[in-house]
């Protein structure tokens, strides 16, 4: 997680939870596996432990990590695809929706903005 934690208005929390997920999305924290400890995610962060603690525990209320008493947070079976799936939920309402409104006022149909997308990736 060399990813540091940015006052992005957010919550430093909901940020360190985000960095967490943001590993187990890509494989580096892998399902059961150990999550980084509070205290590790505090001195790499330069934050309150209790504020780590509270990233975490959302994560364990969510079902992500579960904890291993006397050992520390570990990822849940499945949590990758859980959150993937989330995040595609979320990525469906915060971009697509807003895309296609935006499309619709314009006059563009589906095909054409599928269309101007296929050409767009060709030009990347």
């Amino acid at each position: 997680m060399g990813i540091s934690v940015i006052d992005d208005g957010r919550p430093l929390f909901q940020q360190i939870a985000e960095l967490v997920e943001n590993s187990i999305i890509d494989g580096s924290l892998p399902e059961d596996g150990q999550a980084p400890s509070t205290n590790e995610l505090a001195a790499f962060h330069r934050i309150n432990p209790a504020t780590a603690a509270k990233g975490l525990g959302q994560l364990v209320t969510e079902g992500i990590l579960y904890k291993k008493r006397g050992i520390g947070m570990f990822v849940t079976p499945g949590a990758r695809d859980a959150l993937r799936f989330r995040r595609r939920e979320h990525f469906a309402r915060q971009y697509i929706e807003p895309l296609v409104a935006e499309a619709d006022k314009l006059g563009m149909t589906i095909p054409e903005l599928k269309t101007m997308l296929d050409q767009w990736e060709e030009t990347r």
